[in-house]
């Protein structure tokens, strides 16, 4: 089950110092998502060490990266307003335990439904989110409360180590593969702020991120039916956004790395981490997008460089954070827009005048989404939205060939799918009552889908017995003849049987 996927020197050290590097980018990260979700930092740098270790461990996506999430974040503000942090590690644990069941039951392969335009405004929509979460470090606390833009010479001195770390991180693979360009980005301008002695926001500025190893406790609260009512419904929203974020985001590096993760080990991966950090004070995480991006951009292809980015952060909290709490934000910063840059997929912009136009609207509106709510309501949106112009496009191309045979007998053989959507084009198609006595609707070119497919055939069939004639079904699956039973004898179905339709599986090891 489980490797480091390492086989000689050079592999172990680029995928640790990958590590390193993503270890420094999660450290801010993790502590803004703390804030977002209404817990100590500690809370949400345990998170990170603990998901991002045991998703690694035991996920279905090597390279990847997880841990503390704003999706997830977002979620858990009301409940630990109202009840306090203990139900939230209660919530998380059963929230893991939601996972591995959804792992278990191979639910992982249905993200494979998730249209192809959905998935772009997904990057889309959370490259735009990335790039607005960072804008909030261009403040400043303001003299009478709050927080206000930076102006002058603040501003111009923090842009500047922003741009030179996206200046160092885009050319130096031009010069060197040997070293992650981001690390080098952060250690030259932590550097550079160090000696030139410059004014600018750090780490350290967020929180202190100083702590002990996490400790096991058992949730504090009443172990009860009305505890359950209490955590349950943020279970389920939290186990469902964790997954789509983390089996999105699989697709996404498959993509980007040419392999293929498993999903239903990403699932039990990813519940195996949160029912575990649940039990350490952890606010719980799944997949994390820009991290992820910045691992494989670094060359972290390994189960290797997300252990150790775990590690690396876990260092960070006991021995070394008055080291990481000096690295200047603005160095982060570049970190993260040469991620957004290199998660935005700019070919959708070229692209949209030439796709079909119901896409180039699901790809906006997915966008917009995940940037107005969060990615899981934009998934489902896009899904659905797809779905129904599916239906809509396909309802239109239901029709019927008909002639006499030499028995006399009319046949109507139909042609398209028979579903929800085109029901009704369906039964427009025949006239009963100018019909002779005895007719026959071949469905050999026909798919049966659902049940008001199936109920427009017995509505149709019960037509033609109130106008006295006969009517024969034939080629209709055996769910159908099943569900006919009531058209009795006047119901005519051949034996030959359709095709078989699978689905593709997924499996956990």
């Amino acid at each position: 089950m489980f490797q480091l996927g390492c086989a000689n020197r050079a592999c172990f050290q680029n995928e640790i110092l990958s590590g390193l590097t993503v270890a420094l980018a999660l450290v801010p990260e993790a502590v803004a998502f703390a804030f977002v979700a209404g817990v100590e930092p500690l809370v949400g740098l345990y998170a990170a060490f603990m998901v991002g270790l045991l998703a690694s461990i035991f996920g279905g996506r090597p390279g990847m990266i997880s841990g503390a999430t704003g999706a997830m974040a977002v979620v858990m503000v009301a409940l630990v307003a109202q009840h306090g942090v203990q139900y939230l590690f209660a919530a998380v644990v059963l929230t893991g335990l939601l996972q591995i069941g959804a792992g278990f039951l191979r639910l992982g392969k249905y993200i494979r439904m998730v249209p192809y335009p959905v998935m772009l405004g997904f990057v889309n929509g959370l490259a735009i989110v990335i790039f607005l979460a960072q804008l909030q470090n261009f403040q400043i606390p303001a003299e009478g409360g709050g927080r206000e833009w930076m102006t002058g010479t603040p501003l111009m001195l923090f842009a500047g180590l922003v741009m030179l770390t996206m200046f160092i991180i885009h050319y130096l693979p031009k010069l060197t593969g040997s070293f992650p360009s981001s690390l080098a980005a952060i250690i030259v301008v932590t550097l550079i702020v160090i000696l030139l002695d410059v004014n600018t926001n750090t780490v350290g500025d967020l929180a202190s991120i100083k702590g002990s190893f996490p400790s096991f406790n058992i949730p504090a609260v009443p172990f009860n039916f009305e505890t359950l009512m209490i955590i349950f419904p943020y279970s389920i929203i939290l186990a469902a956004v964790g997954l789509i974020e983390s089996l999105l985001t699989l697709s996404l590096i498959d993509d980007v790395t040419n392999t293929r993760g498993r999903g239903n080990r990403e699932c039990v991966g990813q519940g195996i981490a949160n029912t575990v950090t649940g039990f350490f004070g952890g606010m719980g995480g799944c997949a994390m997008i820009g991290q992820s991006m910045i691992n494989v951009n670094s060359g972290g292809r390994q189960r290797l460089s997300g252990i150790s980015a775990a590690l690396f952060l876990l260092a960070f909290i006991l021995f070394a954070s008055s080291l990481i709490e000096v690295i200047p934000m603005a160095a982060l910063v570049g970190v993260m827009f040469m991620v957004v840059l290199g998660t935005f997929e700019w070919s959708s912009l070229r692209i949209m005048g030439k796709i079909p136009r119901t896409d180039a609207f699901v790809l906006i509106l997915v966008s917009g989404v995940t940037v107005a709510t969060d990615l899981a309501v934009a998934v489902v949106v896009g899904v659905i939205v797809s779905a129904l112009a599916f239906a809509w496009e396909h309802a239109k191309h239901i029709n019927v060939k008909s002639y006499v045979d030499e028995k006399g007998s009319k046949i109507y053989e139909l042609n398209g799918p028979l579903f929800f959507g085109s029901v009704k084009n369906f039964l427009e198609l025949f006239s009963p009552e100018d019909d002779p006595d005895d007719v026959i609707i071949e469905f050999q070119n026909s798919r049966v889908a659902d049940h008001s497919a199936i109920e427009a055939i017995d509505n149709l069939a019960e037509r033609y017995i109130k106008a006295g004639k006969k009517l024969h079904l034939r080629h209709l699956t055996i769910e159908c003849r099943e569900l006919l039973k009531k058209a009795g004898d006047l119901v005519e179905v051949n034996v030959m049987e359709d095709p078989k339709y699978h689905v593709a599986d997924d499996q956990l090891a």
